[in-house]
């Protein structure tokens, strides 16, 4: 069955479902703790700086190429070169990867907001030992895994319009309003230790958003820059599919380069606010020491602790949080299971119902193995960059890590050597918008963002070690 592709009913649709894929779990909990570890306001610097340079270049350019093919990444780069089709093979495989431990993480979120749902929510989440717990037993991180999944499920099933659109139109303004709300009463919280030492949010804030160059060395200028380019990968969304199969859906009329400045722009505001949430708040609890917490240490172990010491004001902020987190984690699965199943669909000429089953099969068992990582399947393993994890850990550094840098600089010679820059600026500008950055993304595209890229894939390979 050969299936009619949808579209976006217009620009708004598009760029708040491209936004929800870009706000996800990676923009709250990776975001503040990098922002903290490296310098605060040079992270942030940074930041902008690449989002505008290397975010751009990479974004504006898996867009146009979904718009031009109409087609998923599996499909999309056959189409414009029967040559460079492995590079949609590996587009593909990567949400692939990701979904399974994507959803587990999501499983570990719904569990938190139901906690903090209790009368006794803060105090429960913040004992000893909760998380930990929690993961390594063998049932209830599944049941939750599989409600996550069911709803992501779902919401694809339903399709462009009445699903991804639709949903992300409901969800993105209560999740901007969340954050928003969460952000303003986070700088403006004081709290005074056994010590008689008092902190307060709007330290923290400064803290988050001044650079500090204090004993700053090459070395670790260029690790700021590395961490910068890395968090795009995870704030952009872009290199693992998700881009060309939304660009897929874009109609010809709409305006992208606008689109793609106000995704840009939104997920830049938002990965800011998520430190306003986290960094200040921390900080007044914990100190500088705890804003040493990363990953999942810091979501699930360190605000807990954070919320706990508010009081009767903990629970309810707390459930707030996480009700946030879970909204941005539903928005970001939700895009990366329509990488997959939309080319599912152009490859196989599938209808969307098959494609969905036969993704939720895949997601399912990978979701098993993942939440089985903790328990019955546990093991250590050293990666070749230096951290210790497992299945979990393992999945996420192939995707993440390897697989992506890979596709990303793939996609950089294919355009930028091949086929050449005109071909995305001529789709960007087919119905007459000023591209204004033009010459900077020619110059992005054939050598810049390939070389960083190139040094971002050598360092998590273990090649190079003195960054």
């Amino acid at each position: 069955m050969n299936e009619k592709r949808n579209s976006f009913s217009g620009s708004l649709g598009f760029v708040l479902a491209a936004a929800g894929s870009a706000v996800g779990l990676g923009n709250i909990w990776r975001f503040p703790y990098l922002a903290a570890k490296d310098g605060g306001g040079l992270f942030l610097a940074m930041y902008i700086f690449l989002a505008l340079t290397f975010g751009f270049t990479l974004l504006t350019t898996e867009v146009a190429i979904g718009r031009k093919t109409k087609q998923s990444p599996l499909t999309a780069y056959k189409k414009l070169s029967k040559k460079w089709g492995f590079l949609g093979i590996i587009a593909c495989v990567i949400p692939m990867i990701i979904l399974p431990y994507y959803c587990a993480i999501g499983g570990w979120v719904l569990k938190y907001f139901i906690t903090f749902l209790g009368k006794s929510g803060a105090a429960a989440a913040a004992t000893d030992g909760f998380f930990t717990g929690f993961i390594t037993s063998q049932t209830e991180p599944i049941v939750l895994m599989l409600i996550f999944i069911a709803v992501t499920s779902a919401v694809i099933y339903l399709g462009v319009n009445k699903g991804i659109e639709s949903f992300s139109k409901i969800l993105m303004p209560i999740l901007i309003l969340l954050v928003l709300g969460i952000a303003v009463f986070s700088i403006t919280i004081n709290y005074t230790d056994a010590a008689g030492v008092t902190r307060t949010g709007w330290e923290g804030l400064k803290i988050y958003v001044i650079p500090n160059f204090k004993g700053m060395t090459v070395k670790g200028f260029f690790t700021v820059l590395l961490d910068a380019m890395g968090q795009l990968f995870y704030s952009l969304s872009v290199a693992m599919g998700i881009m060309i199969a939304y660009g897929s859906y874009v109609k010809d009329s709409d305006n992208l380069v606008k689109s793609i400045n106000q995704i840009e722009i939104f997920d830049t505001i938002v990965a800011f606010l998520a430190g306003v949430m986290i960094i200040p708040a921390v900080f007044v609890f914990q100190g500088r020491e705890g804003m040493a917490a990363s990953g999942p240490s810091l979501m699930f172990v360190s605000l807990p602790k954070v919320f706990a010491e508010m009081g009767s004001m903990g629970r309810f902020v707390g459930c707030l949080f996480f009700a946030m987190v879970l909204f941005a984690a539903l928005t970001s699965s939700i895009s990366i299971m329509e990488a997959i199943v939309s080319s599912l669909i152009d490859r196989f000429k599938w209808s969307r119902a098959k494609a969905v089953f036969v993704e939720l099969i895949i997601v399912i068992i990978g979701g098993l193995a993942v939440c089985f990582g903790y328990n019955i399947w546990y093991f250590d393993m050293t990666l070749p960059n230096g951290t210790v994890g497992q299945i979990l850990d393992v999945m996420d550094y192939v995707s993440n890590n390897i697989l992506m840098p890979v596709v990303a600089i793939g996609t950089c010679i294919l355009i930028g050597w091949i086929l050449k820059p005109k071909t995305v600026i001529e789709e960007a500008t087919k119905n007459g918008e000023k591209f204004g950055r033009e010459k900077l993304y020619t110059v992005m595209i054939k050598y810049i963002t390939p070389v960083l890229l190139l040094i971002l894939l050598l360092k998590a390979l273990g090649v190079i070690t003195f960054i």
